[in-house]
C-alpha cells in the first residue's frame, strides 16, 4: 500500500459560473515532489487554496496520514503542518520583512512580548541555510517581487511545515535563483518534507518532480511518472493539442528611432547611491530591444522611470522627437505609449473592479465610450466581450467578472489585451509572460513578434533567457543599475549573458 500523506479526493470546488475543480483526486506520496500541471485557470491554485484553507470545497474529502481530515481555514491547515507559497503574494505592504516572516506565528514571552530577537536568529539561520538573503528590517513595498517571493517561502519554513504547497515559486525569479530553488525543493524533499509544486515550466517539472497530474478546464486528466513523459506529452495532455515551442520572426528591418532614453539616473529608496545610473538606450520602430539583468538590478526601477510612475533624478526621455522626461502618466498612455507591467496588481488593475471597467481603464474618457461624460455601458460591454474572445481571457463570468475572482495568468492576459489592442507606437512589456502556461506563452509571443512586424517599437524586460534569446533583436544587460553589455541573440549564448548578468563581465566603457 501506497505512503499517502495528502489525499484529496474527489474535490470539486464550484465559484459563480464556473466549476473550478470538477470531481478532482490528487494523492502526495511522503517525501515526494508532485508537481500540478495545466493552463490558467485550469484549476490548480484553487484546488491547493482547497487545502490550504481559503476555500471549502462542495464535495469530496480531504485526508492526511490517511485519516479524513477538516481543513476550515489557513490555522487548521497550518495546524496539520502544511504551509503554503501563494502565487500572489500574501504580505503586509507597511510591515517589515522579519515581521511579515513571524506575522500570525509569533512567540511571546510569560508577559506577552515578542520573542522578536529569537524569531531574528530563526529567519537569519533559515535565510542563511536556503540561500533566501533579504533585508529584514526593509518594508515590503520598498522591496522588488523576487524579493518578496523569498519571504513568502520564509514564512512557510519558520513554521516548520512538513507538506509544503508551491504556486508558481519560480515565476518571479532570475534562471540563476531558480536554479537555487529547485535544489532547496529537492533537499526539503530528502529531508522527509513533502512538496506539491504547481508550476507552467514544463523544464523545471522535468528536472525536479516525481510525478506531475494533469488538470484541465477543471477536471483531471491524469498522472504520470515524470520520467516515463516527455515535455512535448506533458504539453499536449496540458491544452489538448500540439504546442510549437519555437518563436518565428522575419528577419530583422528597423526603421525610425521611437524612443531615446539619455544618461537617465534614479536615486534608490532604500540605500544611499542610485539605482540607475547613468543610462542610455534607444528602441526603434520594428524592433524588439530586451533588457536582461538579475532582479534587482534597476531594470524595474528604469521601467518605473521611463512609464512616469516614478521621478528620475536626471536625464531625458525623448519619445518620437518630443521631450517626456517630466509627462505625466496620462499623457504618455495618450499619446503612444502602452505599458505591461511586472506587478499586476499594484500597476495593471483595479482587482475589485469587473473585467470590462479593467479593460477600458485607460480609454473610458474617449468617445468611443463616453458621451459628454457619461459612460456608454454597451460599447464597453461589446469591447471587453472581443478582447476576452481574441485573446481566450478565461472567467466565471465574463466582462461582468470580479477580476480579483479570475486566475493570475487570466489576469495578465487582460492586461496584455488591453494594452495590444489600443493605440501605441511603443509597447513596454515587463515580464509579459510571468504566470502563464506554454499555450499562451507561444500565443503573447506570436503577438510581440507581430507588434515589431507592424512597426512598432517593443522594449521587453525578461528574466526569462530563452524569451531573451528568442524573441529579441537586441539584448542589453543590466547590472547594479548600469547597462554593462549589448548584443545581438544569434551573436552570443545564454553562458556569455549569465556572466554580464552576475557581474563577472562588462563591455568597455559601461553605458552603450
Amino acid at each position: 500500500m501506497e505512503d499517502y500523506i495528502i489525499e484529496m479526493l474527489n474535490i470539486t470546488k464550484v465559484f459563480p459560473g464556473i466549476i473550478a475543480n470538477d470531481n478532482v483526486t490528487i494523492q502526495l506520496k511522503r517525501g515526494e515532489i508532485h508537481a500540478l500541471l495545466g493552463e490558467n485557470g485550469a484549476g490548480k491554485s484553487t484546488l491547493m487554496s482547497v487545502l490550504f484553507g481559503m476555500y471549502k470545497q462542495e464535495s469530496g474529502i480531504i485526508k492526511k496520514n490517511g485519516e479524513v481530515v477538516t481543513i476550515n481555514d489557513p490555522n487548521d491547515a497550518t495546524a496539520l503542518g502544511i504551509g503554503m507559497v501563494h502565487q500572489h503574494f500574501k504580505l503586509v505592504e507597511v510591515f517589515s520583512v522579519l515581521d511579515n516572516i513571524i506575522l500570525g506565528a509569533e512567540s511571546t514571552d510569560k508577559l506577552g512580548f515578542l520573542k522578536k530577537k529569537e524569531a531574528r536568529e530563526k529567519v537569519e539561520r533559515l535565510s542563511k541555510e536556503y540561500n533566501l538573503q533579504v533585508d529584514l528590517d526593509a518594508k515590503i513595498q520598498d522591496i522588488s517581487v523576487g524579493m518578496q517571493q523569498r519571504v513568502e517561502i520564509l514564512k512557510m519554513l519558520y513554521r516548520d511545515n512538513e507538506v509544503l504547497i508551491f504556486d508558481e515559486p519560480t515565476a518571479v525569479l532570475t534562471p540563476q535563483e531558480i536554479t537555487e530553488l529547485l535544489v532547496i525543493m529537492k533537499n526539503m524533499a530528502k529531508s522527509g518534507k513533502s512538496i506539491l509544486f504547481i508550476t507552467h515550466k514544463l523544464s523545471e517539472i522535468k528536472s525536479i518532480s516525481d510525478r506531475v497530474s494533469i488538470l484541465r478546464k477543471g477536471k483531471y486528466i491524469g498522472t504520470v511518472n515524470t520520467n516515463e513523459t516527455s515535455i512535448e506529452e506533458l504539453s499536449e495532455m496540458m491544452v489538448g493539442h500540439k504546442i510549437s515551442l519555437k518563436v518565428d520572426k522575419k528577419p530583422y528591418n528597423p526603421g525610425e528611432e521611437i524612443l531615446r532614453i539619455e544618461n537617465l539616473s534614479m536615486r534608490s529608496k532604500i540605500k544611499k547611491g542610485n539605482v540607475v545610473s547613468n543610462v542610455s538606450l534607444n528602441v526603434r520602430k520594428g524592433e524588439i530591444v530586451c533588457i536582461a539583468g538579475i532582479e534587482g538590478n534597476g531594470q524595474t526601477d528604469l521601467v518605473y522611470g521611463l512609464t512616469g510612475i516614478e521621478k528620475i533624478s536626471s536625464g531625458k526621455i525623448i519619445f518620437k522627437g518630443k521631450d517626456i522626461t517630466h509627462s505625466s502618466i496620462k499623457s504618455r498612455n495618450t499619446t503612444g505609449f502602452s505599458h505591461i507591467p511586472e506587478d499586476r496588481h499594484k500597476y495593471g488593475l483595479i482587482l475589485d473592479f469587473s473585467l470590462e471597467n479593467n479593460m477600458v481603464l485607460e480609454r473610458y474618457n474617449e468617445k468611443e465610450f463616453q458621451n459628454h461624460g457619461f459612460i456608454k455601458p454597451k460599447e464597453i460591454r461589446e469591447y471587453s466581450d472581443r478582447l476576452i474572445e481574441e485573446f481566450d481571457v478565461r472567467s466565471g463570468q465574463g466582462s461582468i467578472t470580479i477580476t480579483r475572482s479570475m486566475s493570475g495568468g487570466n489576469q495578465q492576459k487582460a492586461i496584455i489585451a488591453r494594452e495590444l489592442d489600443r493605440e501605441h507606437d511603443l509597447l513596454v512589456a515587463v515580464q509579459p509572460t510571468r504566470g502563464l502556461d506554454v499555450g499562451a506563452i507561444e500565443s503573447i509571443h506570436k503577438r510581440i513578434v507581430s507588434e515589431r512586424d507592424n512597426g512598432k517599437a517593443v522594449l521587453l524586460v525578461s528574466l526569462e533567457l530563452d524569451e531573451v534569446m528568442s524573441l529579441s533583436d537586441r539584448i542589453l544587460v543590466m547590472y547594479e543599475g548600469e547597462i554593462v553589455g549589448e548584443f545581438e541573440p544569434d551573436k552570443t549564448t545564454t553562458q556569455e549573458l549569465g556572466l554580464y548578468m552576475a557581474g563577472a563581465k562588462r563591455m568597455e566603457g559601461g553605458n552603450n
